[in-house]
C-alpha cells in the first residue's frame, strides 16, 4: 500500500501522540488519570482563569492577582521536589484539592478524587516537559523538634541574617523594603506573604509543609530554596519563628482594645 505525504504525516503524528500519551500517564495512589475526561472538567471549571491553551490567559485572568498559573511553562510553586524540577502527580493533585491560599485558586475538594486525578492528567498535556523529563526526587523532611522560646529566637535571628525581612518585612507582614519591586517569572508584580495573617499558607498549613517550602523554594516567584543556606535544624527554627508571628499579632491586638472601639465608632 502506497501512502501519500499527508498519510505518512498522519501516521507519524499518531505515533507521537501515542508516545506522548504513554509518557504522561498519571498516577495518584491507586487512581490512574484520564486526560480526555480531564479536558471536559478543565473546560467546565478551569478554562476561565487558565485559558483554553493552559497559558494562564483566561477571560478572568486580567482581574486576578496573583495571575493564574501558566501550565505551558511547567513551573509550579507547590512541590515536594527540588527547585527547578517537575512536581509529582500527587503534588499537582494536592494543589487542586487544597487550592492556593490568598489567590483566586479555590479548593476543588468537592470534585471526586478520580476527577481531580483526571484534571492532573490533562494539565500535564500543556507542556512537553512532562514527556521529556521525570519529576524530581521528593525532599526529605526530618522529625520536627519541639518549639521553644530558644528555637523561636534563633529563627528570628536567621530571619534577619538571611534577609527574609527584606521582602517579608521585619515584622513578617509582607512590607519589606524590596516588596514593591518584586515580580514573578513572567514579570507580573507579586506581593510577599504576610505571615501574621493566619495559620494558612500558600502550599499547605502544616509545619512540615513550611519546612518543605524552605527546601524547595516556590518556583516562578522570588522565593528561593534554602536547601544549602540552612541546616535542617535552622529551617525548623525559622518555621517556629514564622508560627510565632501570628500568635504575636493576636497578643498585640488584644492589648489594644481601644483600636476596636475607635473602628466601631466610625
Amino acid at each position: 500500500m502506497k501512502l501519500n505525504r499527508a498519510g505518512t504525516a498522519m501516521i507519524c503524528l499518531s505515533l507521537i501522540w501515542s508516545v506522548a500519551g504513554s509518557a504522561q500517564e498519571t498516577h495518584v495512589g491507586k487512581l490512574v488519570g484520564n486526560a480526555k475526561r480531564g479536558k471536559a472538567l478543565y473546560v467546565r471549571y478551569c478554562i476561565f482563569c487558565h485559558g483554553p491553551y493552559g497559558d494562564g490567559r483566561g477571560e478572568s485572568a486580567a482581574y486576578l492577582d496573583p495571575k493564574p498559573r501558566d501550565f505551558t511553562k511547567a513551573v509550579f510553586k507547590c512541590r515536594s521536589t527540588p527547585s527547578g524540577s517537575l512536581p509529582l502527580d500527587s503534588d499537582l493533585y494536592d494543589t487542586i484539592s487544597r487550592g492556593v491560599h490568598a489567590s483566586g485558586m479555590p479548593s476543588w475538594k468537592p470534585l471526586l478524587r478520580q476527577e481531580r486525578v483526571d484534571l492532573v492528567a490533562y494539565i500535564k498535556t500543556f507542556s512537553s516537559a512532562f514527556v521529556e523529563e521525570k519529576p524530581g526526587t521528593p525532599v526529605q523532611i526530618p522529625a520536627e523538634p519541639p518549639s521553644s522560646p530558644e528555637s523561636i529566637q534563633r529563627g528570628a535571628d536567621l530571619f534577619q541574617s538571611m534577609n527574609c525581612w527584606s521582602c517579608h518585612g521585619k515584622d513578617g507582614r509582607g512590607y519589606g523594603p524590596s516588596a514593591a519591586t518584586l515580580t514573578d517569572s513572567k514579570g507580573y508584580p507579586i506581593t510577599p506573604f504576610d505571615f501574621t495573617s493566619g495559620t494558612r499558607f500558600k502550599c499547605g498549613d502544616s509545619d512540615q509543609e513550611m519546612f518543605r517550602d524552605l527546601v524547595t523554594g516556590l518556583d516562578g516567584t522570588p522565593m528561593p530554596s534554602f536547601e544549602t543556606a540552612m541546616t535542617p535544624d535552622q529551617r525548623w527554627d525559622v518555621v517556629h519563628y514564622i508560627r510565632s508571628l501570628h500568635t504575636s499579632k493576636n497578643k498585640h491586638t488584644q492589648v489594644k482594645p481601644e483600636v476596636k472601639n475607635e473602628t466601631q465608632g466610625q
